[in-house]
């Protein structure tokens, strides 16, 4: 019971330990493929992310192809090594079997000299001649005591036997007394060749086998021989008299290739003509093979051996025997290649062969793949560095003329000045500085073209603007004077002074946000003495924005239009709030007012820019045309003030003769915004950025 516990214990710790062998597998496993997964987009990114310079993209590519370069070569050379060695060893193998076969020529020549000596012998002939080896004891022993006498001086005869053709068998061994015995030679599986041989000499390993006990094993038991056979005739007349078997000892023949110098796994192999291995250096598992001596019976373990080979490659074998007597060949089993040297001497002939795996024998020749490499890898540093060392010389003067290029967009026209030796490079550098010149010279000249272009529309604005207001006010003392009220005249042309000698300036184009407010104020005194009670005005005006400089005749404009078309349209009091503050755009000026408003229809229409451009040349084209309005002649100025009051859905010429007016002095389509809404009033927002009347300047 205690037996069978300690065995159930046994096994459950088996299988405890497979199963924990299993899940250190599949977690190997499973640490394995994250790796891997981990790995390749890791490469990827790499792949992606790598530098697009050439400083990178040439030495790499120079070192890519050094290294494909260094690897081929370095497989080319490997090839030709193994092969060169490999023809080395195979003319070696060849030369090796070469002379064990010749060694077992040699051994075979003499037994053949012996057996001739035996069948010449007169005994042997006159007792043979009687027909049975029994007849005679006396010619019997003479016969006995020469094969035991030819025996003792040759040793590698084992033992020798003599068939009559009565059916007996006289036999002498170096182990064993003469003995005789019943046997049929006819029913020796060799008798039939033996004979169309006529006398000649056949080999078979053991002499055949039957069970007419005609077949031969050495005189130790389980000792393989090989049998030398021929026929005995008789020399008056050369009819059959019996058969000669001479067995050569299996170590005799090992002899041949014991004193063979040749790595353990390196194996030889003598043949019969049926393929069946006569004697081998091989020991396998499959067969014993004593005719092997100790000292050749040493072939690597773990290895295929000689029997696998030559029972897995019999059919090719055997059709390679038959087209070439020798040569090389290479053979596969249990998944090993064999290179394979043999000689065949023809069908009946025996064949040698030798057999090594490739695994087994360094073939290339180290020292040379070594040097080779060594060349190469040396080589290939050398043109490396000189690569970069190039690579720089070109890739320095291109990201000297990148630098330029990238700070030409920021307006940094400068020539790009460097030494150089290169043809090419003075073309590109000599391009480009002048290709900087002529965009410098360029924009120098659309600069100067687009500040006169600039000055000349503003002047031709302001000037339009100047007989406007002169016309409106002119239109208002007329109106006066003819009601007879000669105070309020005085006190328009009084305020008409102060408003055109403010307007002048000494010629400036720039005023400060104060003397723009003061010219406002006179404008709308003027309005009014002209409109008592239609109107009241607020200012709120920081004190921190009055020094700011803004463009002329602004605020006058603005402040006619919410005067004439949103609070007088409405019929009641209103109320124009003048303001000015600080943000972080600049300062903003209001002008707002009660009026009468605009629908987002009209300020759409008001803030077009195509509209706009019509109405200006609307307006141009009134005031030139040959009914045009005489700002001299008193009796026209009704009509003129009839292009700037004619209606709110007419935007005025005013407003926008401003909204230009900022947009070329600004350079900015919101320098003006329009806020309005129907019945409750319009507000006019001006920005006047940061630096904008420096930049002017």
């Amino acid at each position: 019971m205690e037996a069978k516990a300690t065995a159930t214990a046994s096994a459950s710790d088996v299988e405890t330990n497979a199963e924990t062998n299993e899940n250190m597998k599949a977690n190997t496993r499973a640490t394995s493929s994250a790796r891997k997964k981990n790995w390749t987009p890791r490469f990827k990114e790499f792949i992606q992310r790598k530098p697009r310079t050439l400083a990178f993209k040439i030495p790499f590519a120079y070192f890519v192809i050094i290294l494909l370069t260094v690897a081929f070569s370095a497989l080319v050379l490997n090839r030709i090594s193994e092969n060169d060695a490999q023809r080395k060893i195979n003319e070696a193998s060849l030369q090796t079997i070469t002379s064990i076969e010749t060694n077992v020529n040699l051994m075979i020549g003499n037994v053949n000299n012996y057996s001739k000596m035996i069948f010449s012998d007169p005994n042997l002939q006159n007792l043979l001649r009687q027909g049975n080896v029994y007849s005679n004891l006396q010619t019997q022993s003479k016969v006995s005591a020469y094969l035991t006498n030819l025996m003792q001086a040759v040793p590698i005869i084992d033992s020798v036997y003599i068939y009559d053709n009565s059916g007996h068998r006289f036999s002498v061994g170096t182990q064993e007394w003469p003995t005789f015995m019943e046997a049929s030679v006819k029913e020796a599986p060799w008798y039939e060749q033996a004979l169309k041989h006529n006398g000649r000499y056949l080999l078979r390993l053991n002499g055949g086998s039957n069970d007419s006990g005609v077949s031969a094993m050495g005189e130790n038991e389980g000792q393989e021989v090989v049998s030398f056979i021929r026929l005995i005739r008789d020399l008056d007349d050369t009819s059959p008299l019996g058969f000669l078997v001479m067995n050569i000892k299996g170590a005799s023949i090992a002899q041949a290739y014991a004193n063979l110098s040749a790595p353990d796994s390196f194996q030889v192999a003598i043949l019969d003509e049926h393929q069946r291995v006569i004697a081998t250096n091989a020991t396998d598992g499959k067969k014993d093979v004593p005719a092997v001596s100790d000292a050749s019976m040493s072939a690597a373990s773990g290895q295929e051996g000689m029997y696998e080979m030559l029972e897995a490659n019999q059919a090719k074998l055997k059709q390679t025997f038959q087209e070439q007597s020798s040569g090389f060949i290479t053979l596969q089993s249990g998944g090993q290649e064999y290179a394979v040297t043999y000689r065949s001497a023809g069908d009946d002939q025996w064949k040698f062969i030798s057999m090594s795996p490739y695994r087994a024998t360094d073939t290339r020749n180290k020292s040379m793949v070594l040097l080779a490499l060594i060349l190469l890898a040396v080589n290939g540093t050398v043109f490396f560095v000189s690569s970069f060392i190039i690579s720089r010389s070109v890739i320095k003067p291109i990201h000297k003329l990148l630098r330029a290029m990238q700070k030409a967009p920021s307006g940094n026209f400068r020539k790009v000045t460097v030494e150089l030796n290169s043809y090419e490079f003075a073309q590109l550098y000599g391009g480009y500085n002048q290709m900087i010149e002529q965009i410098d010279q360029m924009l120098k000249r659309i600069i100067q073209e687009q500040q006169t272009i600039r000055r000349a529309e503003l002047n031709t604005l302001q000037a339009q603007i100047k007989p406007h207001f002169l016309y409106n006010t002119l239109d208002s003392i007329t109106s006066l004077a003819m009601s007879g009220m000669k105070d309020k005249v005085c006190e328009l042309l009084e305020a008409l002074g102060s408003y055109y000698r403010l307007s002048v300036s000494k010629g400036r184009e720039l005023v400060t946000l104060h003397e723009e407010v003061e010219i406002v104020r006179n404008y709308l005194t003027i309005q009014q003495v002209r409109y008592p009670g239609v109107f009241e005005v607020r200012y709120d005006i920081a004190s921190d924005c009055e020094r700011v400089m803004i463009p002329k005749l602004v605020l006058q404009p603005l402040v006619e239009n919410s005067l004439y078309h949103g609070i007088r349209p409405k019929g009641s009091p209103g109320t124009i709030r003048i303001q000015a503050h600080r943000s972080k755009e600049g300062v903003i000026l209001t002008i707002t007012d009660d009026g009468v408003g605009m629908s987002e229809e009209e300020i759409q229409q008001v803030q077009r820019k195509e509209i706009n451009r019509s109405n200006r040349f609307d307006s141009t084209n009134s005031t030139n045309s040959s009914n045009s309005t005489n700002p001299s002649n008193p009796s026209d100025l009704s009509n003129l003030s009839k292009i700037t009051y004619n209606s709110k859905h007419n935007p005025s010429f005013g407003l926008w003769g401003t909204m230009e007016r900022l947009r070329i002095f600004y350079d900015r389509e919101d320098g003006l915004k329009l806020e309005s809404e129907v019945g409750k009033g319009t507000t006019i927002i001006i920005t006047i950025p940061k630096g904008a009347d420096e930049s002017w300047k």
